[in-house]
């Protein structure tokens, strides 16, 4: 690696007379050399500053007066080819009457005057100064009086005496001292002179009518930290985050960016360790790199008062200004004006919050959902708070709380249906509001929402009292709160400040199945066991791709009792409820869709009991107990019952008297090859293909690939086909190496491009991956296209040497699956 950047550094040297990369790219960059193709994100960050002077009034004779001086100062004074024609040409020069420009005025990138060594020839003054420089600017460098400089508080809005560029022979700041390559930029603010490095920064400065200046880090850092509120910057998403912001147009072409888009690309070069480092590339920030933002690497943007930044859209697709401080009061007018768009909101550079009030079934509501969450393995999440009578604040903690989640993402933590999360201080105003529920919408009506990409899930606010069902049976807290509020199964809002719907847990069935107080164990669930009541009938159905799990809670569960938790039917029209009295006491309800006939009523578990004793003169009994069904039989009929489930045959119980044939009741026990649907609306960034019902895994990997500010994120493999059990559960250990290998090489062969790969609108990648006996192929893709041949071609060298190794040692049937990848900035 260092033999790499040596041999560049001495080609340089040859040809162009620097000997660093940091030196070339500052060479390359002047005006004498010819431009090097730049990076989109440069274009967008580095505005030039001779846009900058256009809106300047400057006299005609005073361009050419500066031009003439500037030509004198770049001749060399020994030329070997000019002679003493070059000598008498320097005197007729400087012979020329000097007139200053208006002092402080923001000069072009290669600033007039300027001598062999990149300084200024003619210092500047006062308006309209003469040849000779004012004696208030006549200061040594690293010597300069405080009156040279402006005070603290009128920085920006003062324009500052320029020191000399004579008398700044290095960094007023580093001490690095300037030559041919490292060229002199005086600070808008202050007037004295740094290096590039030094003097990187960007803001907007009254004295220049509200224009950016450079300015050098020390005043950029006081000027940000001004209470003052930050004027909007611009900002550019080229990934297409922000909702209805492709970043294709329909005919599969990028979008042009409004300003300084067709500039080239900057090179990058190879940097220490195998990262790819931008040549000389500034500090961006987030997704679009915020210009000169002092947080622009924080995972958390929200301020400890007010508001977190927002975007507005500047008509153009993709290109945003952003507010840093934005007034709450002006945000609510907005709102309750009745704004279409959702505004944005910047969490951190990697995750939004957008915001709308809307009416959902007649209640005014906060909708707050996330935009980001699905890059971290994380489904993207929706609040829909009902609001409070003349309500006039944001609810910020909604978004803190976002934060936390993004995090417990990060770490693996991830939220699914009916999962939860807690706070320990309250929320929302009040210390009995613990956190929320989260649930995958069914029957619920979804008109008039604005929804993020699929898949998503809604927080449901509960109570510090109801967390021990949230933990130990969430089924039971969701169909509470729709009884609650007459929504089947539940509402998709939140209401603050009401009343607990469950206390005490001494007087529930739950509390000899659930270990209430350490949660050391509760009640199993078998993904897609469903319940299904009816008119003398109760029918338990499983998937047969799901023994595995019902094995682990057959193995422990005790072996008289056999106990088990149901899933939500969705193909019931009504569902068994508990509801705690006021004393108490549990009891059992039923909730049902609205103006439709109860047919099939689901239940939340079901208890087998071998208690019952044959002397009793019953073959079974069956009850339903608050939201569930018991059945005792007896001991011989347990055994029985256990034997088939391990066997995965169908069951019988039949209930009832034995000499009462008539009123007999039956409990069946099915497997059914039906599974259960899940990764809806989710589809294939290469070719759009569904995974609907297609097994997947989540994935966390140890290791992270950064390189450029950027990082690559392997979120989720799918089965499309396996060798058995082609829709079951996956043991992960059974995949675990390949799986990781390819993922690893695919991240590596790509780390050196994500740059470049964000920049293009690929921030999701897809790698779809086939292994045969008689075909090992590849598809990579993005948008739902291939990838560029470029990528492919990296990809096929890397690629194709693992994939054949895989086939020939796994040699079983055909495997094919996909990977999912996300483009994100590094903000760890």
């Amino acid at each position: 690696m260092r033999q790499a950047v040596t041999t560049l550094s001495m080609w340089g040297e040859r040809h162009f007379g620097y000997t660093t990369l940091r030196d070339s790219t500052e060479t390359l960059g002047d005006e004498r050399w010819p431009q090097i193709p730049r990076l989109k994100e440069d274009s967008v960050i580095e505005e030039k500053e001779v846009e900058e002077d256009s809106g300047l009034e400057q006299t005609p004779t005073s361009e050419e007066q500066d031009a003439v001086v500037g030509l004198a100062s770049v001749l060399p004074m020994d030329s070997p080819h000019g002679g003493e024609q070059d000598h008498d040409l320097r005197r007729q020069l400087e012979a020329q009457p000097k007139v200053c420009k208006l002092p402080f005025g923001v000069k072009p990138e290669k600033e007039p005057g300027m001598d062999g060594r990149g300084g200024v020839g003619g210092g500047g003054g006062a308006a309209n100064c003469v040849a000779t420089p004012s004696p208030d600017n006549d200061h040594p460098a690293g010597t300069l009086d405080e009156d040279a400089t402006p005070p603290s508080g009128s920085l920006g809005e003062v324009a500052p005496v320029w020191v000399p560029d004579s008398q700044a022979p290095a960094c007023m700041k580093c001490g690095a001292k300037f030559t041919f390559t490292k060229r002199r930029h005086h600070c808008r603010a202050c007037g004295k002179v740094f290096c590039v490095v030094c003097c990187d920064q960007r803001c907007r400065l009254t004295h220049l009518d509200g224009k950016e200046g450079r300015v050098c880090v020390s005043c950029h850092f006081t000027l940000m930290n001004r209470s003052a509120p930050k004027d909007p910057r611009r900002v550019w998403f080229p990934d297409g985050l922000l909702p209805d912001s492709d970043a294709r147009d329909s005919t599969g072409t990028l979008d042009q960016r409004p300003s300084n888009s067709s500039q080239p690309r900057r090179p990058s070069v190879l940097g220490t360790g195998g990262q790819v480092v931008a040549a000389d590339a500034p500090s961006g920030w987030g997704m679009g790199a915020l210009v000169g933002s002092p947080i622009g690497s924080s995972t958390n943007l929200i301020p400890s008062e007010g508001l977190p930044p927002i975007l507005t859209s500047t008509g153009v697709k993709g290109d945003y200004t952003v507010e840093e401080r934005p007034s709450e009061m002006s945000l609510m007018v907005e709102l309750e004006g009745g704004r279409a768009e959702p505004l944005v909101f910047v969490l951190n550079a990697n995750l939004l919050a957008m915001v709308k009030l809307i009416n959902y079934v007649n209640r005014r509501c906060w909708c707050v959902m996330t935009k980001g969450m699905h890059a971290v393995g994380q489904a993207e999440v929706v609040v829909l708070l009902q609001c409070l009578p003349d309500e006039k604040t944001f609810p910020r903690d909604i978004f803190t709380h976002f934060i936390q989640l993004y995090r417990d993402a990060l770490a693996g933590k991830v939220l699914n249906h009916l999962s939860h999360s807690t706070v320990s201080r309250g929320l929302l105003g009040s210390k009995e509001h613990a956190g929320f529920l989260y649930i995958r919408p069914t029957f619920q009506s979804l008109d008039g929402l604005p929804l993020p990409s699929q898949p998503f899930l809604f927080g449901l606010l509960i109570l510090r009292a109801e967390t021990p069902w949230a933990k130990a049976f969430p089924l039971r807290l969701m169909l509470r709160l729709g009884a609650e509020y007459r929504f089947y199964p539940c509402p998709l809002f939140s209401v603050r400040f009401r009343k607990a719907l469950f206390g005490e847990t001494s007087h529930t069935i739950m509390r000899l199945l659930v270990d209430f107080r350490f949660y050391r164990y509760t009640l199993p669930v078998v993904t897609g066991l469903m319940v299904d009541m009816e008119a003398r009938s109760t029918c338990i159905k499983i998937p047969k791709t799901r023994h595995s799990e019902l094995l682990k809670a057959l193995n422990k569960s005790n072996e008289h009792v056999l106990a088990m938790g149901a899933c939500f039917n969705e193909n019931a029209d009504s569902h068994l409820i508990c509801v705690q009295s006021e004393n108490g006491q549990y009891q059992t309800q039923a909730i049902s869709i609205h103006n439709k006939p109860r047919r099939v009523t689901g239940a939340c578990f079901f208890v087998f009991s071998g208690a019952l004793k044959i002397s009793s003169g019953y073959l079974a009994k069956s009850s339903i107990v608050e939201d569930g069904l018991m059945v005792q039989i007896t001991m011989e009929s347990m055994v029985e019952l256990r034997r088939s489930l391990r066997e995965m045959k169908d069951f019988t119980v039949t209930c009832g008297k034995l000499d009462q044939s008539d009123n007999q009741e039956c409990v069946y026990i099915q497997w059914l090859d039906q599974e259960p649907r899940f990764n809806k609306g989710i589809s294939s960034p290469i070719d759009g293909k569904s995974m609907d019902s297609i097994t997947s895994i989540k994935m966390f990997q140890k290791s992270e690939y950064r390189a450029n500010g950027k990082v690559i994120r392997w979120t989720e493999v799918f089965f499309l086909q396996r060798d058995k059990q082609a829709n079951g559960p996956v043991n992960p250990t059974t995949y675990s190496r390949l799986t990781e290998r390819l993922a690893r090489t695919f991240c590596l062969a790509l780390c050196s491009y994500l740059k470049l790969l964000k920049e293009d609108g690929m921030a999701k990648l897809g790698l779809r991956v086939t292994l045969d006996t008689q075909r090992t192929d590849y598809l990579a893709g993005s948008n739902g296209q291939a990838l560029p041949s470029q990528y492919m071609k990296i990809l096929d060298s890397a690629l194709m040497p693992v994939i054949q190794a895989g086939a020939l040692q796994r040699g079983e049937g055909p495997l094919e699956m996909e990977f999912f990848f996300y483009i994100q900035e590094n903000i760890s």
